[in-house]
């Protein structure tokens, strides 16, 4: 993330940028509760809709534990270019900048070359972070909906978080990551989250199987409306999700803000009109499906390109993901059960290249670096280089993870289980 303020300014405590920062990390939790929440439960079958949002709602809980004892820490404690260090375990010190009600800055990677001054307290920034940390588990469960052990959610949310998560944000947004070093940017987390989710999200659905049924039963979404009030939710909270970013009231994030706008309509319209030209109806499901295809692309491009880059992006990407979560699902025949890597994986993969192409310079200009980035071809090779290493190492950790938790309590509910419906038969609840 680009913070918006310059190398080597004196610290202190902004009241403008806090306010800006508080709000959006309340943006950034209302995405996953109830944004990921509605919007999952609406396209599930109604003996599965409390298990979809329990799962989204546990996660919020268990990943929120787990940032506040070593993930935040491990991300963004100084260590060294692959891991953090246990300086913040616990969060502890992490109220040393309250002295007498006063309030002082802190600086994210302190004593590194590329150390950064933040304008807001640290508990907010660790605040900020630990949103995005909650909703990309949350997104991953989109995948294997409807047949995986709450239980075996619980302790592979524990994992993944701390294994995979964890690594590839310390790699991509501590000023000491050796993937930054490479040149890669991500704004809001192209790599870190979506990228992320949608591979762990595929490798699941292999390795546990479709689900029994899968291309003979009424598969449909128990209730569309719920689906269009959580990817309503998911539009209004990416604001702070990208504007967010900035890390600051600023131009920055008023530009983030516009290209989050514009690149999710573009890709909305894309959907819907690639759906319609095929299949003869443009459906509810699909310009939904569109928007949040839109969102996910803009995120790591949202401060770095100008508006005529955004639509691009947009409208590239609702395209290319309406063809990877239809017809690249159905030729190859992997069960991603609510689409999670055909539109968060694909669309993060998109919209992280194309940054590379479109971003605009002096939106990330800095005292350390005045030419700001630059779309070229060295640029999409790093942004490449970046999306090669996250996919790599969430294919094989996320595998891994799976094996273990599979050996200590079991993946995959029995087929009796599945076919009661997970609602009833894991929690002992259904809906009216």
């Amino acid at each position: 993330m680009w913070p918006g303020v310059a190398f080597g300014a004196a610290p202190g405590i902004d009241s403008g940028d806090t306010a800006w920062m508080l709000t959006s990390t309340a943006l950034v939790l209302l995405m996953t509760i109830p944004g990921v929440a509605l919007f999952y439960a609406g396209m599930v079958r109604k003996k599965n809709v409390l298990a979809t949002m329990m799962q989204s709602f546990a996660v919020c809980c268990i990943v929120t534990i787990v940032w506040m004892v070593a993930g935040y820490s491990l991300t963004f404690g100084t260590g060294n270019a692959y891991i953090g260090d246990l300086s913040r375990f616990m969060l502890n010190g992490i109220g040393a900048h309250i002295s007498k009600g006063t309030d002082i800055g802190f600086t994210l990677g302190a004593g590194s070359a590329n150390a950064t001054v933040m304008t807001i307290p640290e508990s907010l920034y660790m605040m900020f972070q630990m949103t995005f940390a909650i909703i990309t588990p949350a997104l991953i469960a989109g995948s294997f909906a409807e047949r995986m052990k709450f239980s075996a959610l619980c302790l592979f949310t524990v994992l993944w978080s701390l294994l995979v998560y964890v690594p590839i944000a310390h790699w991509v947004w501590s000023p000491l990551g050796w993937v930054a070093g490479l040149g890669a940017v991500d704004f809001a987390g192209g790599t870190v989250v979506h990228i992320n989710a949608g591979i762990a999200g595929l490798v699941a659905a292999l390795v546990m199987g479709r689900r029994h049924g899968w291309g003979r039963d009424d598969m449909s979404p128990h209730n569309l409306g719920l689906a269009l009030i959580g990817a309503s939710l998911l539009w209004v909270g990416w604001f702070g999700f990208n504007a967010g970013s900035a890390v600051g009231s600023n131009g920055r994030a008023g530009m983030a803000m516009a290209t989050t706008q514009i690149a999710t309509a573009g890709a909305g319209v894309s959907w819907m009109l690639v759906e319609w030209l095929k299949t003869g109806k443009p459906t509810a499901l699909g310009i939904i499906s569109g928007a949040v295809a839109g969102l996910v692309a803009i995120t790591p491009a949202a401060g770095f390109v100008l508006p005529g880059g955004a639509l691009a992006i947009g409208l590239i990407a609702g395209a290319v993901c309406y063809f990877s979560a239809t017809v690249l699902k159905h030729a190859l025949g992997y069960d991603d059960s609510l689409d999670a890597f055909g539109v968060h994986g694909v669309g993060g993969i998109v919209g992280a290249l194309l940054t590379g192409a479109f971003a605009y310079g002096p939106l990330s200009a800095t005292d350390a670096n005045p030419a700001g980035v630059v779309g070229s071809f060295h640029q999409v090779v790093a942004q490449a280089e970046a999306c090669g290493v996250t996919i790599l190492w969430c294919a094989v950790v996320t595998f891994l993870i799976l094996k273990v938790v599979d050996l200590v309590v079991g993946l995959r509910v029995t087929l009796t289980e599945e076919t009661e419906g997970l609602d009833i038969s894991l929690h002992g609840e259904r809906i009216g």
